[in-house]
Order: C-alpha cells, then structure tokens, then sequence
C-alpha cells in the first residue's frame, strides 16, 4: 500500500471514530447533566436524615406515635436507595459511552500500527493550516479517551464512597461532584471534533 493510500485509509478510520464520538457525546451529556440533581436531592435527604437523628421523639408532642420514628427514617432509607440506583444508572451510561469510545480509538490505534512502517515518521507529523497531523489527531484521541476514562472512574468512586453513617460527607455530594467536573475539561472533546470537522470533506 502506497503512502498515500495508507493515509487516505486512516482518515476513513478517523472520520469513523470521531463521528461515534460525537454521537456518544451526546449520551455522556445527558448522563453527566443527570447526575447533578440526584446528587442535590441525596444531599437534601441526608441533611433530613441528620437532623432526624438530632430529634429525641420521646420528649416531643410525637411520642404518641411510637412507630414514627421508625417509619420516618425506613421512608427516608428508601427514598436513599431509589435515587442511588438511578444515580448507578447515570454512571453506567457513563460506562458505555466510555467503552464504545475505546473500542473506535483501539482501532484506530491498531490501523496505524499496522501501516505505521508505510506511513513513516514524516507523514505522521504532516500538518496544513486546515488539515491537522495523523499524530495531532491520534493525540487528541487519546486525551479524549483519557477524559471518559477519567469521569467515569471519578464518577464511580464518589458512588462507591457514599455512607449512610457518614451523612455530614453526604451532604457535600453536590460540591464533590463539581470538582470532578473540574477536574476534567468537559469542552476539550467538543473542541476537538471542531478541529477535525475538515474530515467530513474528505
């Protein structure tokens, strides 16, 4: 295969890819944008929860109603585990879109390395004004990767480290949540299919 030949196969390849990633854009946003009021209303409830443990019902107008206070925290439990298992939910969107996005960039990766030897270094660092480098845009591949992989995990941890006998840490879920989002750029992937949108001509 000549050079040519071997770039115009790679640009195929990154069309292809870059396309599924705008489509699974799309789904992670809505996942991500999911996220936030759950963990908002997990923070309400654990502040409730908190100051329910705070009330000695006994020594209130309410010790008439000796199950209450059973009933009121087995209510607020529930309402815990309906919103966490929609959160798990959210966050295994998140999964699946960071697993299809690694199964187009594996590929990507794979044809390169197998028309690596064709291609040379030369062809790799190519670049125009219009037109980025193979290996600008297998760059930008793997820090978009790296971003879903990244969220994903962060996403997951914060999930796993929720504790109904840590409700003080409950309540700073809506403020954990943001330095996640901090922490990762969420423009770097719409900024990176702005600059391959050439490959639709091609």
């Amino acid at each position: 295969m000549s050079e040519s030949s071997a770039i115009l196969v790679l640009h195929q390849s990154l069309r292809k890819c870059f396309q599924a990633i705008q489509q699974q854009q799309e789904a992670w946003q809505t996942a991500l944008t999911g996220c936030k009021p759950l963990l908002s209303s997990l923070s309400n409830l654990a502040e409730q929860m908190q100051a329910c443990q705070k009330v000695t019902f006994a020594h209130t107008p309410l010790q008439a109603f000796p199950d209450l206070e059973e009933q009121l925290k087995y209510k607020q439990r529930c309402a815990a585990e309906t919103l966490l298992e929609e959160l798990g939910g959210k966050v295994a969107d998140l999964q699946k879109v960071r697993d299809v996005v690694s199964g187009y960039v594996g590929t990507v990766f794979q044809l390169y390395e197998q028309h690596a030897d064709v291609l040379g270094f030369e062809a790799s660092v190519q670049r125009t004004a219009l037109i980025p480098s193979l290996a600008d845009m297998l760059e930008w591949l793997h820090d978009i990767e790296r971003y879903y992989r990244h969220v994903y995990l962060e996403s997951k941890l914060l999930l796993l480290q929720i504790r109904y006998d840590n409700l003080p840490d409950m309540q700073t879920l809506p403020q954990s949540w943001e330095k996640v989002l901090e922490h990762n750029s969420r423009n770097m992937v719409q900024d990176t299919l702005l600059k391959v949108s050439f490959l639709e001509t091609l």
